[in-house]
């Protein structure tokens, strides 16, 4: 495998932007703003979304196409293709010998209409990760469109400036679609941000993080080891940034914004620099945290993100490389199919990828020590302050399961509706390894648990003893400040977490974002009644 480097102009080029048919629109009225706890998540418009100026209105076609991803024979890749129809064309910009992109620059109140047009061999339906947007644009597998179709999606965007990105979302099919090269990155920026003075620009990096496995004829290779990988999620033997592997990066001695989306199926990362610089910390899922923090190392599970502030002003000549570092895994013992102890979720110590500093940059202004302002949900005003809805994550039969039960199209049960405008509290409990009998593998598995439609905080977290071990390894990369929509629930462990159902009524998702799990059913809906 040669070394694909990724070029300083491919960055310029991807940075330097300005921020049978079925059709579905949205058009109804959204709630009251004084339902809103926190102003700068509140929708910014109380009419009818058609009396809103289309600002944005992008073909995407999801279809197949070669890549030369390493030297030989090009690799056999799905992807997104993009064109303007109107708008600014520097609003969407593919990135350059890569499967993956578009990368959308928006600004926060503008509407933005996407058709997306199926020329794959399977249904698809695209899913806008993190934004807040009605149900009929969320991407719910029941909208899938079939070969051939098309599906007009509407919306204006309401959330704070952050990277959130989207990703096909068909039952069954989003492991595959995805690991095949469909997503791509949605930033929002708002004016709070812009007053900041953060790096902008080609020193404004957004890098996707996968793992890949590849055969003698650079083809992807997925789920080769069948029952065993839908149960633990796929891990392959490559790591490739923004699709490219060995990934390199030449920058120069200058502040940067990394914008870090963990797009892989499902490994985890212990993300830090080679050499114990500290991470500094500026955004996560929702965008900007109320003022940075460092960490030695950074959790980042599937579907997570995370935005840091690195200054390599006086680093000339030199490199920094962003690693994973090891970390002990996860286990299974018993049952009929493991006959053992088998270590399942691979820690390995992994080089994510090189940056070389090269010459002086724009000067360094300081980090501001306030980034945005974020009105903290108070536990004492939700409806069941005292009674947590609580969500079992266990194993049913070989499959995961949520409260013992698995995905299925339009079911909600009684205890999965909310009322819209109502605080809750969820909590998310994840009790696999202890199960027992012939037909149970005893494992312990973390799940990424990424709820639809909302933003929420992270009120709490609990570890039952026993589990502190494998919990402790991991736990000081958590950032919970802020606002998330994915957070990661560790084996053994309780995450309580404060969500408002402030944006729409309707049938929404919540399910593991560990994609063979959520393909094997480890996924539900949930109602939002108004």
């Amino acid at each position: 495998m040669t070394n694909y480097q990724l070029t300083r102009r491919d960055f310029i080029k991807l940075m330097g932007m300005g921020a049978g048919t079925l059709t579905l629109s949205a058009c109804g009225l959204l709630p009251p703003a004084s339902r809103f706890a926190d102003p700068t998540t509140a929708p910014v418009i109380l009419t009818p979304l058609a009396s809103v100026p289309v600002s944005l209105t992008v073909d995407l076609t999801a279809g197949s196409a070669t890549l030369p991803i390493f030297s030989g024979a090009e690799t056999s890749i799905w992807r997104y293709q993009s064109s303007v129809r109107e708008g600014s064309a520097e609003s969407v910009q593919m990135l350059s010998n890569s499967y993956l992109g578009p990368i959308f620059r928006v600004k926060k109140s503008q509407r933005v209409q996407v058709r997306l047009k199926n020329e794959l061999p399977d249904p698809t339906i695209i899913h806008w990760h993190g934004l807040l947007i009605p149900e009929e644009m969320d991407g719910h597998p029941r909208y899938a469109i079939a070969p051939g179709a098309s599906f007009e999606y509407d919306f204006q965007v309401t959330n704070r400036a952050g990277m959130y990105w989207f990703h096909p979302h068909p039952h069954q099919l989003t492991g595959p679609q995805v690991y095949y090269g469909l997503a791509g990155l949605f930033i929002v920026s708002d004016e709070e941000e812009a007053a900041l003075g953060l790096p902008a620009g080609e020193y404004d990096l957004p890098l996707v993080i996968q793992d890949r496995t590849f055969d003698s004829q650079n083809q992807m290779v997925y789920l080769t080891n069948g029952m065993m990988e839908q149960m633990v999620g796929f891990l392959g033997d490559t790591i490739l940034v923004n699709g490219a592997p060995n990934a390199a990066l030449d920058v120069k001695a200058s502040a940067y914004r990394l914008r870090l989306l963990n797009g892989s199926n499902s490994r985890i990362y212990k993300l830090a620099w080679q050499d114990g610089t500290p991470l500094t910390v500026i955004a996560t899922d929702g965008g900007l945290l109320e003022a940075p923090v460092t960490r030695d190392y950074i959790t980042l599970a599937p579907g997570e993100r995370v935005e840091l502030w690195a200054d390599f002003s006086g680093r000339t000549g030199s490199e920094m490389r962003l690693v994973s570092l090891p970390f002990s895994g996860f286990s299974s013992s018993g049952g009929m199919i493991s006959g053992g102890s088998t270590s399942l979720f691979n820690g390995a110590p992994l080089d994510i990828l090189s940056l070389n500093i090269g010459e002086k940059g724009v000067d360094v202004s300081p980090l501001p020590t306030r980034l945005s302002a974020i009105a903290r949900h108070r536990v004492e005003e939700a409806v069941n302050q005292n009674n947590p809805r609580s969500f079992a994550l266990t194993m049913q039969g070989m499959t995961h399961a949520i409260n013992g039960r698995v995905f299925e199209m339009d079911a909600v049960a009684q205890d999965e509706i909310a009322q819209l405008g109502d605080l809750e509290v969820w909590e998310f409990v994840n009790l696999e390894g202890s199960g027992t009998g012939m037909m149970t593998m005893n494992i312990e598995m973390p799940h990424p648990m990424h709820i639809h439609g909302v933003q929420f905080q992270v009120l709490g977290r609990e570890i039952t003893q026993g589990y502190e071990s494998a919990y402790q390894e991991l736990s000081a990369g958590f950032i919970d400040d802020g606002w998330k929509d994915t957070v990661l629930v560790m084996p053994g462990e309780k995450v309580q977490v404060l969500v408002r159902f402030e944006n729409y009524a309707g049938t929404f998702l919540y399910h593991c974002h560990n994609l063979e799990h959520e393909d094997a059913g480890m996924m539900r809906n949930y109602k939002i009644e108004s």
